[in-house]
């Protein structure tokens, strides 16, 4: 097949590139330029800015089309404008942050999303991201219909190659050894994705030509956020780590946030992590173990030696205060 992708070049889309590599198809990716790897040294590139100029799509015909990296409706019309009929199967990658908190944990693709109160709001920010994506979603719908589309809403990513920092600094920390502090609590519902295994089942999509909506998430029952860091242990933690699991009120009280301690939902249960992965899974969605994933991440981070992203986790000196302060209140 001939896949172009939009975007590609950097984690959730770089995998999918590979993966479609690896399936001897045709890659185009259409990007800035900003983000170069050899591993996409024979691939075509096509680049330009999205924002402003597509005309590098005029004349190409495509199998299939992934839009990796669209987050206001505009950029997705433009590209509909653009390919017209030429771009085949259309795959667009959302996010989990659609949905409105769910009541219960459990839901599947049908449950309510988020609306914006102005539609026509371009800055992307914690409080509009999931509401932009739900317009994407909707561009999209209008322009390829319920017979040439298939929409994936990621929850957290995560796997070599991650340049967010959020889990990424949990497998530096763990690695490390020692105490580690662990923010409770240990069953607040957290799901996660291997890109490489989102990556092989979007490639897939473009295979079968699958069509809908799917929750691109961890099995069911969805696990819990100390089952990741427990999990995190055993696959890269030497044998002196331990887990010390602490209060989240009194760390909310201590000025903690879910950036200080990556991933951590600040003692909320958030039903938004505890989503259906029935219809993915019956789409050809499958996965590694999650050790196996924290294991390749680990020997990513040795070998690339990726910077620490900056806003994200707490100093080591920090830490040992935390954990000192809390031990009375624990004894």
């Amino acid at each position: 097949m001939r896949i172009l992708f939009i975007g590609g070049t950097r984690f959730v889309g770089r995998a999918m590139a590979e993966a479609a590599m690896a399936g001897d198809h045709e890659v185009t990716l259409l990007h800035r330029g900003r983000a170069t790897d050899p591993v996409f040294d024979d691939v075509e590139h096509l680049l330009t800015d999205r924002d402003s100029d597509l005309s590098a799509l005029e004349g190409r015909e495509f199998d299939a089309t992934v839009d990796v990296c669209a987050y206001v409706p505009r950029q997705v019309t433009a590209v509909a404008a653009a390919l017209g009929d030429r771009g085949g199967h259309h795959v667009f990658v959302s996010t989990m942050s659609v949905y409105a908190e769910p009541d219960a944990p459990g839901f599947d693709e049908s449950a309510p999303l988020l609306r914006l109160e102005d539609p026509s709001v371009e800055s992307v920010s914690g409080e509009t991201y999931g509401g932009l994506k739900v317009l994407c979603e909707q561009a999209a719908e209008t322009a390829y219909g319920e017979t040439g589309l298939a929409v994936v809403r990621p929850t957290y990513v995560i796997g070599p190659h991650d340049h967010t920092g959020r889990f990424t600094w949990w497998v530096r920390r763990i690695a490390a050894g020692g105490e580690v502090l662990a923010p409770g609590p240990h069953d607040a519902p957290l799901q996660v994705i291997d890109a490489r295994d989102q990556a092989e089942w979007t490639v897939k999509l473009c295979e079968n030509k699958t069509t809908g909506t799917f929750n691109s998430v961890s099995p069911s029952p969805p696990f819990g956020f100390g089952d990741l860091l427990d999990a995190t242990v055993r696959a890269v933690g030497p044998t002196d780590t331990s887990l010390t699991w602490v209060d989240p009120t009194w760390l909310t009280d201590q000025g903690e946030t879910y950036q200080s301690l990556p991933l951590w939902t600040q003692g909320e249960r958030e039903n938004s992590l505890a989503a259906d992965p029935t219809r993915a899974i019956a789409a050809g969605l499958s996965y590694r173990p999650l050790t196996q994933t924290i294991s390749d991440t680990w020997d990513w981070i040795k070998e690339a030696q990726p910077e620490l992203v900056a806003g994200w986790g707490i100093s080591a000196d920090r830490e040992t205060d935390l954990l000192a302060a809390w031990r009375p209140a624990d004894a």
